[in-house]
């Protein structure tokens, strides 16, 4: 009697790595793995009345379209809908290190937002997102140092918007 033994000859390349292709996405999802900036957003977040006292700021700009990419529906307000409300963001530098001639050498930027999100029927529940960023400052290269501050600015404001509707995905609406 012949024994023939199984072997990675004895499988095609395609085969293979089709094999491979299932057993990655299987330990992936096995973990709790997500790609990023997909929130499973609670089915009664999904139709959501965004307000803010600037409806123009770029952080609500930012939400706004992080919210569409979570497939939530901005609508008028309503009692029946739930209320996002942006009520204030700042951003603030406090003084981590100096230079031996007294010049700041390096800041650290906070931005906080504060937000309200109202369920119908329900109290408004509070929240606070903050995000610190660790900025150096050269006197000597101003004008390039400006334009730093604005782009860690705006990311900084894309992090808050993404962690706004993390926080939205978060929330238990039983």
């Amino acid at each position: 009697m012949l024994k023939k033994s199984l072997s990675f000859n004895s499988f095609s390349p395609k085969a293979l790595s089709s094999a491979l292709l299932a057993l990655v996405i299987l330990i992936s999802a096995g973990c709790g793995f997500q790609l990023q900036r997909s929130y499973q957003i609670p089915p009664q977040l999904t139709t959501l009345h965004l307000s803010s006292q600037d409806e123009y700021s770029e952080l609500t700009r930012l939400v706004q379209e992080r919210l569409r990419l979570s497939n939530v529906a901005l609508v008028a307000s309503d009692k029946d809908v739930a209320d996002l409300r942006l009520i204030r963001d700042s951003l603030k530098r406090a003084t981590l290190s100096l230079y031996p001639t007294g010049n700041v050498a390096e800041y650290e930027l906070i931005y906080q937002v504060e937000f309200t999100v109202t369920l119908p029927g329900r109290e408004p529940g509070y929240y606070n997102v903050e995000i610190r960023r660790d900025y150096l400052d050269d006197p000597r290269t101003a004008l390039a140092k400006s334009r730093e501050m604005e782009l860690l600015t705006k990311e900084i404001r894309i992090q808050a918007a993404d962690r706004i509707v993390q926080t939205l995905s978060s929330i238990e609406v039983n």
